[in-house]
């Protein structure tokens, strides 16, 4: 249960997918004042190397933000760039050894004048310890929890998130497990399901893997089809590298970002964003990328 680690995979193509939409939402969502709470399921370690065992064994961060770091001359996209700021801002020089994963992502954006809370679920025994390690550097005080705990079950105690001091309420929540048991893709159907019957207005980012297995191409079908009923927008954004070689089925080359109730901004940023993406890291064939909404 406990095999997956993400230090072999950080900083990879689907980690850029992923961040740069983050810190997009993000930046939205900060630009009205009141508090937010935030909550990542599937936490990690919050930091890693990329000059240490895990990650040059694997070598993917090499033919992910690596390359989108050499390429930066040729970027335009803002929201590409700001992700990049973001992973620079974790190295103190020119080279990039530092990996920043959600965790850290969030808590830098955090604005501790609003009271913004960020809520940290990790059930890895090692990487809960390398996480707890790592945060208590921030020195961030009661502005960031961690529980060695099931981030599913969890969620369900905080939402709806508590009120702020302008009487609203907002949240938004992370999922992105890492999909080794077949039984995660139900589980984060029947979590988005309950979260939005309790708190409808939350935004709701979840990862996915793009793989030949049936729950892998039935999940974002099937939390589009969720969002329906309730008339809640979403948007579906998926990015493929493509294959080194014909034939080479090796290691994940397509991921993709569904989010519920996402700014209105996010379609046109990441439509800008994810050609260059593609010029930069695409590989061969099956290379390309999608972005749908509705809602």
């Amino acid at each position: 249960m406990f095999s997956y680690r993400h230090a072999f995979h950080a900083g990879n193509h689907a980690d850029v997918l992923k961040h740069t939409t983050l810190i997009a939402v993000l930046r939205y969502l900060m630009q009205k004042e009141a508090s937010i709470q935030y909550v990542d399921t599937h936490a990690g370690a919050g930091l890693y190397r990329l000059d240490g065992d895990y990650a040059e064994k694997s070598g993917e961060a090499s033919e992910g933000i690596l390359k989108v770091i050499q390429a930066k001359q040729a970027l335009t996209s803002p929201i590409v760039l700001d992700y990049l700021e973001m992973v620079n801002s974790f190295n103190s020089t020119d080279k990039t050894r530092v990996y920043p994963g959600s965790p850290f992502i969030i808590h830098q954006l955090l604005r501790h004048d609003s009271r913004d809370r960020l809520k940290l679920y990790e059930l890895h025994p090692t990487d809960h310890k390398a996480l707890v390690g790592n945060v208590a550097q921030l020195e961030a005080g009661r502005a960031i929890q961690i529980k060695s705990e099931d981030g599913f079950e969890a969620l369900k105690a905080l939402l709806p998130p508590p009120l702020s001091s302008s009487g609203s309420r907002r949240a938004c929540v992370l999922m992105d497990p890492s999909y080794e048991l077949k039984s995660d893709y139900a589980r984060v159907l029947d979590s988005v399901q309950d979260s939005l019957k309790r708190f409808a207005t939350g935004t709701y980012l979840v990862w996915y893997p793009v793989i030949p297995r049936t729950e892998a191409h039935d999940l974002p079908r099937k939390l589009k089809l969720l969002c329906q009923p309730i008339k809640k927008p979403w948007l579906n954004a998926t990015f493929a590298i493509g294959r080194a070689t014909e034939g080479d089925d090796n290691g994940l080359s397509a991921s993709g970002m569904l989010v519920v109730n996402p700014p209105h901004t996010l379609k046109g940023q990441l439509q800008a964003a994810l050609p260059e993406l593609e010029q930069i890291l695409g590989r061969g064939p099956g290379q390309g990328f999608l972005v749908e909404s509705g809602g």
